[in-house]
């Protein structure tokens, strides 16, 4: 073990994080500089040049908490026996969002640390589910946000994520929140917004990724204006601007109602 100066180690590429403040990080901080770093740091060394591998958030509580040397080990570059200590630090330590967790995959992937095949490895998983939580990497930012900030289900965002109009899809996200639709719900929507489409965009949609969502036999959709479900043959389709539309989202529900 050897003491290192802080502000000669590197990030490196393993931080995933997604929230840059963390209360957990300021903790971890006063607890070190009363009481020391119990557990050192993890690097590589290359050329007086220093990555960690392992103790992200220890790097971070020691530069918040100002302290200029750390305790470290320095381990062999050899890609397996670091993609091993990556695994554990990254996926193992603090509890990651859905959303964090498919940033780290598909970063240790990006970045050929790992395969999909060590990563179904490690978490005891199918190399289905790997594929399928990476796809979540890709989501749009409104439906990763909703998972990350635990107001909707993986599986209700995960239809979501199939609506490519922006303005529909935050007008049905709402509205999942609100309502704290299941993904049978959000599958409804999703048919419903399909079947508004041209037919030749609809036939060529990819079906609906997930363990088998039930749908009704007529999918219902939620009122332009008052919010409610209906099935989509008691619907009207009136004909209407993209910024009348977007006027009529914007309205509250309660509004309406009265």
């Amino acid at each position: 073990m050897v003491k290192i100066l802080v502000k000669y180690i590197k990030a490196g590429k393993h931080e995933q994080r997604l929230e840059t403040e963390d209360e957990a990080i300021d903790s971890l901080a006063r607890s070190i500089s009363r009481i020391g770093l119990l557990v050192p740091l993890h690097v590589t060394e290359n050329a007086g040049q220093y990555e960690i591998v392992c103790g992200h958030r220890r790097l971070k509580a020691l530069r918040k908490a100002g302290i200029e040397t750390a305790d470290c080990i320095i381990v062999d570059t050899d890609k397996a026996k670091e993609g091993e200590i990556t695994f554990a630090e990254n996926f193992f330590r603090k509890d990651l969002s859905p959303v964090e967790l498919a940033c780290s995959m598909k970063d240790c992937l990006d970045n050929e640390a790992m395969t999909v095949e060590e990563l179904a490895s490690g978490f005891h998983k199918s190399e289905h589910w790997v594929r399928s939580m990476v796809a979540i990497a890709d989501w749009p930012a409104d439906v990763q946000m909703a998972i990350h900030n635990e107001r909707l289900s993986v599986s209700a965002a995960n239809n979501l994520a199939c609506v490519t109009d922006d303005d529909y899809r935050a007008f049905l996200l709402r509205n999942a929140i609100e309502q704290g639709a299941t993904a049978r719900t959000t599958a409804s929507w999703l048919q419903a917004w399909r079947a508004m489409q041209p037919a030749s965009e609809a036939i060529t949609s990819e079906p609906v990724a997930g363990p088998g969502s039930v749908q009704p036999a007529i999918p219902q959709a939620p009122c332009l204006c008052c919010g409610d479900m209906f099935p989509v043959d008691r619907m009207s389709h009136v004909p209407m601007c993209g910024d009348c539309i977007k006027v009529i989202r914007q309205i509250p529900v309660s509004s309406v109602q009265q």
